[in-house]
C-alpha cells in the first residue's frame, strides 16, 4: 500500500528538475514533427474536431496550418538549445508551444497534440530555473548556414505541401511547374499550380510562412550581437607568460596556452590557468593547467562554473597523468589514455649503435648530397630571413587550413616568441640557379619553450622537391645543438594509441588487442596514426602518456568530433568566399610527416 502511494505522489510530482530539459527538448521536437504533419498533410486530423472547424471563419482554417507548419519548424530547431538549458530556447519554446496548441485546436487535429504542447509549456514554467545557460560563441556564418540549410529544407518541404493535395490539383501540372509554384510561394508571390476550394489559401499562406521563417530567421541571425570565437587578449597572454616563467617546466604543452585562438580561466588567487576553446558547444582545454598545481584546483572549478553557466560539455585534450589525477579528483570526471608523447633526453641521445643505425644513414647520405643545417632561436634570425621562413612555411602546408590546437601555437617568428628555435635546412651551392622562390631553403622545424631547458617541437614542413629525410636530419640537428642552447630535453610527436600498437605487434598478443591494433592501421590511411609511432620510436625517446578527460562514454563522440574540428581535420565552417585555393602540391611517400603540423596528429 506504501509503495503504491510513493509512486502516486511521485507521479503527481512530476518528473524530477533535473531531468526536464533533457525530457521536454525531446518532446518539443517530437511535437514539432506532429505540427509540421499538421500543417502538411490534409488528412492529419481527428474526425471529433471536424464538425467544430466546419463552423470557424474561413481564413482561420489556412491561417492555422501555416502556424502550426511554422511553429513545428521552430519547434524542432530549439529542441537542441532546451536540452542544453539554453535560456533563449526555452522563452521561444513557451510561446511557440501555445501557439502550436492554437494552431492544431483550429485545423481539425487531434486534442492530443493539444494537450502535450501546454503540459510541455506547463513543464517548462515550472521549472523554468533549470534553463539558465548563456549562449554559445557566434558569428556571422550562422546567418548564411540558417539561409542555405533552412532555404533548402523550406524548398522539400513545400514540394511536398504543392504535391499532397491530388484530388482538388487544376489540370495535371509537371514537376518543374510545382518547384516554380514554391519558389513563388515562399516570395510570397502567385504560382502557376491552382486548386479548388480553400486549398489555394491553406498552400499559399504555408508556402508564405516558410519563406518568412527563413527571412526573419537569417536576419536575426545576421543582426544579433556577435559573439565571435575565443580571442586571447594582451593583458591575459602577459599574465599567462608570467605563469610559465614560474612553472612552464612542468608541462611540455604549456606553451600552447598562448595560443591567441582561445579564452582563459585564472584561479581566485590568480596563480593558475586554463585555456580552453569552445567548439560545437564541447569546451575544449588543452594540455594540464598553467601554473602552481596547488591552485590548480581553483582553476579547474572556475572552468566548470563557466562549462555550467553555458551548459557546455566539459573535456580536457592532451593532459599529463598528473593532470589527470588532479581533473578527475576535483570534478569527478574521467580519464581515458588516448596515446604518448615521445620525449628524447639530450643527454642520452646518440646516433651510435645499431638502434641508431637507419637514422644516422639517412642523416649521412643527406648531408653527402649537400645540406646543411642551421639551429638557431628566433630573436637571433634576421627579419627578411624569418619573413622568407614564414611565407615558405605557409605555401609547404598540405592543406587549406592550419591544423592543430592542444599541441599547436598557429604562429610562427612573432616578436614575443624570441626563445622558440628555428631549425632549418639548407641546400648548399644552389645559389641563384635554384628556382625554388625560397632560394637554398629546403626544410623547417619550429620548437616552443619547455620551460628554461626544454623545447616542444610544434611545426614540421618541407618543400616536397627536397630529397627524403628532411624531418630526421633537422630533429638530428636540434638535438644536437641543445646543449649549445641549453636545452635539455626534447619533446617530440604525439603518438596516438602509441601502447596499443606496441602492445598488439608483441609475441602473444590478444585477439581483442590484435583487432584494436588492425583498426588502428587501417584508420592510419587517413590519419598519421601507426607513421607517427614509427617515426618517434626512430629516436629512442621514452614515452610519457597523455589523456582525455570527459564526463561521461555518451559524450565520447561528440568530444572526439569536437577535438577533430578544433585540430582542423573535420572542417564544418563554411569556407572565405573569394580566397583563392594554395595548390596542393605531391607528397614524398618516404617523409610523410612534415606535410602539416604533425603534434595536432
Amino acid at each position: 500500500m506504501v509503495p503504491q502511494e510513493s509512486r502516486r505522489r511521485r507521479f503527481l510530482r512530476g518528473p524530477r528538475p533535473e531531468s526536464v530539459p533533457l525530457l521536454v527538448g525531446g518532446a518539443c521536437a517530437a511535437v514539432g514533427l506532429i505540427d509540421v504533419a499538421a500543417g502538411v498533410f490534409p488528412g492529419f486530423r481527428h474526425s471529433r474536431m471536424h464538425t467544430l472547424a466546419e463552423v470557424l471563419p474561413g481564413a482561420l482554417g489556412p491561417f492555422a496550418a501555416a502556424l502550426s507548419l511554422s511553429s513545428g519548424v521552430l519547434l524542432l530547431l530549439l529542441a537542441h538549445g532546451i536540452k542544453r538549458r539554453k535560456r533563449r530556447a526555452w522563452r521561444s519554446a513557451v510561446i511557440l508551444l501555445p501557439a502550436g496548441a492554437v494552431a492544431q485546436f483550429s485545423y481539425r487535429h487531434s486534442v492530443l497534440g493539444v494537450v502535450l504542447s501546454l503540459a510541455l509549456c506547463f513543464l517548462l514554467v515550472r521549472h523554468r530555473a533549470e534553463f539558465a545557460a548563456l549562449p554559445d560563441p557566434r558569428s556571422r556564418w550562422r546567418a548564411l548556414a540558417n539561409f542555405f540549410l533552412l532555404g533548402a529544407g523550406s524548398l522539400a518541404l513545400g514540394l511536398v505541401i504543392v504535391s499532397v493535395h491530388p484530388g482538388r490539383v487544376v489540370g495535371d501540372p509537371s514537376i518543374a511547374d510545382r518547384l516554380q509554384h514554391v519558389l513563388y510561394g515562399l516570395l510570397g508571390l502567385e504560382g502557376p499550380v491552382d486548386y479548388t476550394g480553400a486549398t489555394s489559401w491553406t498552400v499559399a499562406y504555408s508556402l508564405g510562412s516558410l519563406g518568412l521563417l527563413t527571412a526573419v530567421t537569417t536576419i536575426y541571425f545576421a543582426f544579433r550581437p556577435e559573439h565571435p570565437a575565443a580571442r586571447l587578449g594582451e593583458e591575459d597572454e602577459a599574465r599567462l607568460r608570467a605563469l610559465l616563467e614560474r612553472h612552464g617546466g612542468r608541462d611540455s604543452l604549456g606553451y600552447f596556452a598562448l595560443r591567441r585562438d582561445k579564452s582563459v580561466v585564472f584561479s581566485p588567487s590568480g596563480k593558475a590557468a586554463v585555456c580552453y576553446r569552445v567548439v560545437s558547444g564541447v569546451m575544449l582545454a588543452g594540455g594540464d593547467p598553467v601554473g602552481d598545481v596547488e591552485a590548480w584546483p581553483g582553476a579547474i572549478e572556475r572552468f566548470m562554473d563557466e562549462a555550467r553557466a553555458h551548459s557546455w560539455t566539459p573535456a580536457v585534450m592532451g593532459c599529463s597523468e598528473t593532470g589527470g589525477e588532479v581533473w578527475t579528483r576535483e570534478t569527478g570526471l574521467t580519464a581515458l589514455e588516448i596515446g604518448d608523447e615521445a620525449v628524447v633526453d639530450v643527454a642520452d641521445f646518440s646516433l651510435a649503435g645499431r638502434a641508431m643505425r637507419n637514422v644516422r644513414q639517412m642523416v649521412k647520405r643527406i648531408e653527402r648530397n649537400g645540406y646543411e643545417t642551421r639551429v638557431r632561436r628566433v630573436r637571433d634570425i634576421g627579419a627578411t630571413e624569418l619573413e622568407r621562413i614564414r611565407r615558405a612555411t605557409a605555401d609547404w602546408r598540405g592543406t587549406d587550413t592550419e591544423r592543430g590546437f592542444s599541441m599547436a601555437l598557429g604562429r610562427l617568428g612573432d616578436e614575443a616568441d624570441g626563445d622558440c628555435v628555428i631549425a632549418t635546412a639548407h641546400l648548399a651551392g644552389t645559389g641563384g640557379d635554384d628556382p625554388s622562390p625560397y632560394g637554398d631553403l629546403k626544410a623547417v622545424l619550429h620548437f616552443v619553450p619547455w620551460g628554461e631547458d626544454g623545447l616542444s617541437l610544434e611545426l614540421m614542413r618541407r618543400d616536397r622537391s627536397a630529397d627524403p629525410g628532411m624531418n630526421e636530419l633537422l630533429i638530428v640537428a636540434a638535438l644536437q645543438a641543445s646543449p649549445r642552447l641549453s636545452v635539455t630535453r626534447v619533446s617530440l610527436n604525439f603518438a596516438m594509441f602509441r601502447s596499443a600498437l606496441a602492445r598488439g605487434e608483441r609475441l602473444g598478443a590478444g585477439p581483442v588487442l590484435r583487432w584494436w591494433r588492425g583498426l588502428l592501421i587501417f584508420l592510419s590511411r587517413w590519419f598519421q596514426i601507426e607513421s607517427l609511432y614509427k617515426f618517434n620510436a626512430k629516436f629512442r625517446p621514452r614515452w610519457e602518456p597523455r589523456f582525455v578527460v570527459f564526463r561521461k562514454s555518451g559524450e565520447l563522440p561528440r568530444i572526439g568530433l569536437a577535438a577533430l574540428q578544433a585540430e582542423g581535420f573535420v572542417n564544418l565552417v563554411p569556407p572565405r568566399p573569394f580566397r583563392p585555393r594554395a595548390p596542393r602540391p605531391c607528397d614524398h611517400r618516404g617523409d610523410r610527416p612534415s606535410d602539416r603540423s604533425v603534434r595536432a596528429a
